[in-house]
């Protein structure tokens, strides 16, 4: 391909680079248009949503981008996702008096990783593309200054960020020196019949270094305390978008680079998955802070989307990026909740802030009830179809084993769930709410509606979509 035409598969990229930029400069010359910097994001982000879902396709850039139906579909709902998160993050900083333009700018250069990590084709660019949405994450996370715990969550990240770069660059640099190529084509070719000790190494260095990025157990020391630390809406915005980016890496570096090596890396797979649902299943019993409960419960469903992938097959995958939308707009939708919620000026993240929220904010308590049934499971809500893709792959491809331990973890992961549920409905208010923003009411229960009833509608294009982005892997 010419560069021109290279250049023409990078136009999501392309579009958030620049708009980064141009975004940048006005506000650090028109400070007080925080709003309009914070709109432009948006703006910027549906353009390269629109300009991903319509192409061109291809591969480019010797092999190290691919822009396929796979990237079209992580990259509009990553994009999407970071739209949503902009306006939600601004109100609530500005509900404490912080006026940081470069919010918006930080998450249009996380997407702009987050869209290379969907799209990249060979080793170089997935660490490009981690490194670049990491770094911004870095800084979101920290992003309220004058917070202890926001500045305590933001080092913590990045130091435990900077041990699974280096597991990624060593693992990376082992399946090198024994594929002897860094393109996943390359390296299909050289496992086809399977990986050797040299490459099964690097692989299982890879698969640790991308488990932090999904906060996969026994990686995840570093995500209940950023949760807990880092500002809400930031934490809605790391539990959603760079996940679903992190499973699109994770499976096209096993599907189209490793392939040939699916009954090795399958086992590491089922056993992560399992881990993530146990660690996060029954951790989350002794949780009194809703922001630490969430950090488990991403956990665990990242675990179970992790066995959808373990399945090693077209529909694994399918199950897994169906799974990762829904659970999206779940995370997404909790966060918008506790964004929203303050009593007598005090931020409400635990159990005891809830006691009586019905009588309260009924629809704020009906939006996280919502949220809270999805993500048990429950039908018909969207987190109980999720599921049901996910066990039914990895039924199909033999591992009923971890689909019945999954859904024992789901079913122990349904105690904390209920018990929110409770203390909304049944128990006595401490103390009379604030009026919460619009923003982030609006955001809140429209996401709510989509768990139930709009997602029964949605699931008719998701199906379709999620099926041609397995089969680009090229996955049977």
């Amino acid at each position: 391909m010419t560069f021109s035409a290279d250049l023409g598969l990078a136009y999501p990229e392309l579009i958030l680079a620049i708009g980064a930029m141009v975004l940048l400069v006005l506000g650090a010359f028109a400070p007080k248009a925080g709003r309009l910097v914070g709109w432009g994001g948006v703006l910027v982000l549906a353009a390269a949503a629109f300009q991903a879902a319509t192409g061109p396709f291809g591969r480019g850039f010797a092999g190290g981008m691919i822009a396929d139906d796979a990237s079209a579909f992580a990259q509009v709902a990553i994009f999407a996702s970071s739209a949503i998160s902009i306006p939600l993050g601004q109100r609530w900083f500005e509900r404490r008096g912080v006026h940081n333009f470069e919010f918006p700018v930080l998450i249009v250069l996380a997407a702009l990783g987050m869209g290379m990590m969907a799209s990249a084709g060979d080793l170089i660019s997935l660490y490009v593309g981690v490194e670049l949405h990491s770094l911004a994450l870095y800084v979101l996370a920290a992003m309220h200054r004058d917070n202890a715990k926001a500045s305590e969550a933001g080092l913590k990240y990045f130091v435990l960020g900077a041990l699974s770069s280096g597991l990624l660059l060593y693992g990376a640099s082992l399946v090198y020196g024994f594929a002897g190529s860094t393109l996943f084509s390359d390296i299909a070719v050289a496992v086809k019949h399977g990986a050797n000790t040299g490459v099964l190494f690097g692989l299982v260095f890879l698969i640790c270094g991308l488990a932090f990025k999904v906060s996969a157990a026994p990686f995840h020391m570093w995500t209940p305390d950023v949760y807990e630390g880092a500002p809400t809406p930031v934490v809605g915005f790391f539990a959603a978008a760079p996940k679903l980016a992190a499973m699109v890496l994770f499976a096209r570096l096993l599907a189209e680079g490793f392939g040939g090596a699916i009954p090795q890396w399958q086992q590491v797979l089922v056993v992560l998955g399992l881990i993530s649902v146990g660690v996060g299943a029954f951790a989350g019993l002794a949780q009194k802070n809703l922001k630490r409960l969430w950090a488990y419960s991403s956990i665990a469903n990242v675990g179970y989307a992790i066995i959808g992938l373990s399945a090693g097959t077209a529909e694994g995958v399918q199950s897994m990026l169906i799974f990762m939308v829904l659970y999206m707009v779940d995370v997404t939708g909790f966060f918008a909740c506790l964004a929203a919620l303050k009593r007598q000026g005090r931020d409400m993240e635990t159990f005891d802030d809830m006691a009586g929220l019905f009588k309260e904010q009924p629809g704020i308590a009906l939006a996280m009830t919502a949220f809270s049934l999805s993500a048990l499971g429950l039908p018909p809500f969207s987190g109980f179809w999720a599921k049901l893709f996910v066990f039914k792959a990895a039924l199909n491809a033999g591992l009923p084993v971890a689909a019945a331990l999954g859904l024992v973890g789901s079913v122990v992961a349904a105690f904390y769930y209920l018990r929110l549920i409770k203390v909304m409905w049944f128990d006595g208010a401490t103390g009379v709410t604030d009026t919460p923003p619009v923003e982030a009411k609006t955001i809140a229960i429209g996401l709510a509606l989509f768990t139930f009833p709009i997602v029964l509608g949605a699931l008719i294009w998701i199906y379709p979509a999620a099926d041609r982005a397995a089969r680009a892997f090229g996955l049977a």
